[in-house]
């Protein structure tokens, strides 16, 4: 049985003493232990204040990019060792806003998801199609590309550590979401996938989320398909009220 799992992505919102309150709002929220794995995802800049409000709770830190070299002359980046040190546990990576506006690649997916796994972070690496890309049915193309991308090279034993979080592009901020046919039948695809990269045990093991426009209104439905293992979740992450309603739907 898969232990569902609910991200909240905060993107680029949040001074470092706003994401401090919000943190402190969700630790309120959340004092009673749920059956679900709960991770939040500040800027970079408020991680550290968020770590030292979470610690000791069930709630779980985690950052939105990573490098993946150890250190070096690589200016604005962040490596695993700096993470790590303020106690993060997971890294979101791939997301498609990286892809879009900051020229990420399969490639690049690879080598930060491999760096993350062998230095014991918990990559959620992100796949998903455009609008364009899926009015030109090529939805499980593109999914494929990006899932056989990011697992390169990886030995079982290693990409048993990774979670994959699937974000239809055209429904992130949008308010669109994929209806729940379409969620169910990419997350079957991606499990499909897996088992034929790996082998059934990886893919009955590998945790599916959904990425786009999930609200507290939707969660339930959602969360109840059988592919789709929880959240990865961007406005809604934003409200502790509505964070906290989609983290129940998953409970």
């Amino acid at each position: 049985m898969r232990t569902k799992f609910v991200a909240g992505n905060w993107k680029m919102y949040k001074t470092p003493s706003e994401a401090e309150s919000l943190a402190k709002d969700l630790k309120e929220r959340f004092s009673k232990p749920g059956r679900a794995d709960i991770v939040v995802c500040p800027p970079f800049t408020a991680l550290d204040r968020v770590s030292r409000v979470l610690s000791g709770t069930q709630l779980r830190l985690g950052a939105q990019d990573m490098h993946w070299e150890d250190q070096g002359a690589f200016t604005g980046k962040v490596s695993h060792d700096m993470l790590k040190d303020i106690g993060v546990q997971y890294v979101i990576i791939g997301h498609s806003e990286q892809r879009t506006y900051f020229h990420e690649t399969n490639e690049t997916v690879c080598k930060k998801t491999r760096k993350a796994l062998e230095t014991g972070l918990v990559p959620i690496v992100c796949v998903g199609e455009t609008l364009e890309q899926r009015e030109a049915n090529k939805t499980e193309a593109i999914v494929q590309s990006h899932i056989e991308g990011a697992f390169q090279g990886l030995a079982k034993d290693l990409a048993l550590g990774a979670i994959v979080a699937y974000e239809p592009v055209w429904a992130i901020g949008t308010g669109k979401t994929a209806t729940p046919a379409q969620a169910q039948e990419v997350h079957a695809f991606i499990r499909d996938l897996v088992k034929k990269l790996y082998d059934a045990d990886f893919s009955q093991q590998l945790r599916i989320l959904y990425g786009g426009s999930v609200k507290p209104g939707n969660a339930a439905e959602l969360f109840g398909l059988p592919d789709v293992d929880g959240g990865l979740i961007g406005g809604a992450s934003l409200k502790g009220e509505d964070f906290a309603g989609i983290v129940a739907a998953a409970n």
